[in-house]
């Protein structure tokens, strides 16, 4: 396997993704949603919030509006620094009304991708993305703060086969993050292992540089949720270590 299908499946696997998060966030109690989540400095209602936001924001972008991205003359252009702002502009209200608030929104943002005419480019943090890219990265942004969740809370949350499109979204930013972290880094070739036994290729395949192990490593390790030297994910070849220092799912 190459590329996930960039067609239907992503936003199938996107309204999947969620439907695993909104199973586990239905069992909370009313203290578990101020308890501390993995994502430094944010509760477990601050992280619900913020993927309430960005269900919100993807349907503010479809309407053409780069408002929200652009008037925030705050410092901090990343889009962490853009998420933290939001959160603690609204920050506040009860756990049942933010996760309340989360449910509304998904299924819009949702909908309004799926009916994007193929090419559709939406304005959003840091550049404007295709429909099937930004719903990539919102399947991304769940899985990863379902981690956030459910591992303080000792909450069972599985590996599951969509991280083929965690995957691809890293290898696919890699160039991205070299030249961010001021590096030239050349064509790596990603070998993994999916949760259920899958063999996941990305990368060209003459690359000189190759990662191997686990995908559900090798997205954490993009998703800054596991450090590399703890992955036990293989780097050989000239750039691979420099990728694993610096691959990301984000701005």
């Amino acid at each position: 396997m190459t590329d996930p299908d960039r067609g239907a499946s992503v936003y199938d696997d996107l309204e999947a993704e969620q439907d695993q998060l909104d199973d586990v966030l239905g069992t909370l109690s009313g203290d578990d949603w101020g308890r501390p989540s993995a994502a430094a400095g944010w509760s477990v209602s601050d992280v619900v919030l913020h993927l309430a936001q960005a269900e919100e924001l993807v349907v503010v972008s479809a309407r053409g509006d780069s408002a929200p991205f652009a008037r925030d003359p705050r410092p901090g252009g990343s889009a962490d620094g853009f998420a933290g702002r939001r959160v603690a502009d609204e920050r506040g209200a009860s756990g049942d009304a933010v996760y309340q608030r989360w449910r509304t929104a998904r299924h819009p943002a949702l909908g309004v991708l799926r009916g994007c005419p193929p090419g559709t480019r939406l304005p959003w943090v840091t550049s404007p993305l295709a429909a099937a890219t930004l719903a990539t990265t919102l399947l991304a942004e769940h899985w990863a703060h379902a981690l956030d969740i459910t591992g303080p809370l000792g909450i069972a949350y599985p590996d599951t086969a969509r991280l083929r499109h965690v995957a691809w979204l890293a290898v696919r930013t890699l160039p991205y993050a070299f030249e961010v972290a001021g590096l030239s880094g050349r064509p790596v070739r990603c070998e993994l292992a999916g949760p259920d036994g899958q063999r996941w290729e990305f990368g060209p395949a003459d690359a000189e540089s190759r990662i191997s192990g686990a995908a559900g490593a090798f997205c954490r390790v993009a998703a800054r949720r596991l450090p590399a030297e703890a992955s036990g994910l293989t780097a050989t070849g000239p750039d691979a270590a420099a990728a694993l220092r610096v691959v990301r799912t984000y701005a």
